[in-house]
């Protein structure tokens, strides 16, 4: 055999046997096969207006940080609130509160709106009346569904895209008269008169609608006063009115700078239950007892409130779910916190739960403010605040009023006492 052929004989054995190498060295190289693409990820906002200037300061600076302590739970565990385990949100969505000071300024509010609107805001809040009243048609043109801090007979006239988690005001005046009327004794009509402040909030409660529902449930109607929002002296004309004109029962619209001062004076005038004038002054929400005892205590004793929140002390899982929240991320204001900060809570619950709802017919990433209004906002019914509110919350294109019930409080003895719910009767002008 001649050499060349050796050398060609050798060549091919050593060939063949690295070819097991080569293809060993060529499988280890192999990249590993591709699996599902990471899901995108989405930031969807609530929030809105929020009036950190003004009368309503440290309500809605309360409300912010109920807003912004929610978020950060929900974003961590996934669910609507911890007695809704079902109600899960995506793990590729996460929620931002996207907010502006409106500084209780309608003009402010109408260029926010389209600001935050243009960064992608589909859900909004208003902060007060005013507000409410400069953007409620705009927003129902728009299709934009609204949480709101103010409740008034206005947003039901008719039924547009704001809806509250309160009752209206003048529901709220048809609870007290039903409360005060059933525990009446004396056997002639009792006299109402309204007591409330000058502004369109306060004004809210003094409709025709509203004095006819008294008159027909047995009252006789005296008339009206007026008390400066934030009063700069007692209001002692309008009580010594209401003293000259016999009034046993009076109701209006007051934040709290404007009925503890009005009760002060009631007391200097020696006028209140169980008192030498005996007379029982009621306001709706947004005097809250949760800030007038604090401040009042047994000064405060027979003021009454209609359409409140449940206490802090109250054992249900709403406002343990509060106390948790306050605890772990506000533990100086334990015990100091505005019951505002559970308003925030619950606006913010229903604004994602609209969103979580719209996400089960739309994608994501195809949502519109329309679609967050019909398939998110009309759709939410029977919603638990974990007894916050004085019922669940339902809402739809004709029912913007969340509550169908008003939890009546009274302070007794320097302390928050509830007297029941009474039905919302839906009282507000056609």
């Amino acid at each position: 055999m001649t050499k060349s052929k050796w050398l060609l004989i050798a060549s091919l054995v050593i060939m063949l046997l690295a070819l097991p190498i080569f293809g060993a060295c060529e499988e280890e190289e192999a990249p590993p096969p591709e699996g599902p693409p990471p899901p995108v990820e989405y930031t969807l906002y609530v929030g809105g207006c929020f009036a950190l200037t003004g009368a309503y300061a440290a309500d809605m600076a309360a409300s912010l940080a109920g807003y912004e302590d929610y978020v950060a739970w929900v974003n961590e565990n996934k669910i609507l609130a911890p007695w809704y385990p079902d109600k899960t949100i995506p793990d590729n969505v996460t929620f931002e509160v996207l907010w502006r000071d409106d500084e209780l300024n309608v003009e402010k509010v109408l260029s926010i709106y389209e600001e935050l609107k243009d960064k992608g805001l589909m859900v909004q809040r208003v902060s007060g009346s005013p507000q409410a009243l400069a953007l409620m048609d705009l927003m129902n043109e728009d299709r934009i569904g609204a949480t709101s801090a103010a409740a008034g007979p206005y947003l039901l006239s008719p039924p547009k895209t704001i809806f509250t988690n309160y009752p209206i005001y003048t529901d709220d005046c048809a609870a007290f008269a039903d409360w005060f009327l059933e525990n009446w004794t004396e056997d002639r009509a009792p006299r109402f008169a309204y007591l409330t402040a000058t502004n369109a909030m306060g004004r809210s409660v003094v409709t025709d609608e509203m004095t006819a529902y008294l008159e027909s449930i047995g009252y006789e109607i005296v008339g009206e006063q007026y008390v400066d929002l934030v009063p700069t002296a007692p209001p002692t004309t309008q009580l010594l009115w209401l003293k000259d004109n016999d009034v046993d029962a009076c109701f209006g619209v007051m934040i709290n700078p404007g009925s503890q001062p009005t009760v002060k004076e009631m007391n200097n005038l020696n006028m209140g239950p169980g008192m030498d004038y005996e007379i029982t002054f009621g306001c709706a929400t947004p005097s809250h007892l949760q800030v007038f005892v604090p401040a009042m205590g047994q000064e405060g004793n027979g003021f009454c409130v209609a359409g409140g929140y449940a206490s802090w002390d109250d054992t249900g899982e709403g406002m343990t779910f509060a106390n948790q929240l306050l605890a772990a991320n506000r533990p100086d204001k334990v015990g100091a916190m505005h019951i505002m900060y559970v308003d925030g809570i619950i606006e913010c619950m229903t604004q994602i739960e609209a969103l979580r709802l719209a996400m089960l017919e739309v994608p994501v990433d195809e949502l519109e403010p329309v679609d967050v209004l019909e398939f998110g906002y009309y759709q939410i019914e029977n919603l638990s605040t974990g007894g916050i509110t004085g019922s669940p919350l339902t809402y739809g294109p004709a029912d913007i009023e969340g509550v169908d019930e008003v939890r009546i409080q009274q302070v007794q003895n320097g302390q928050i006492v509830d007297l029941g719910t009474y039905p919302c009767h839906h009282i507000y002008k056609h």
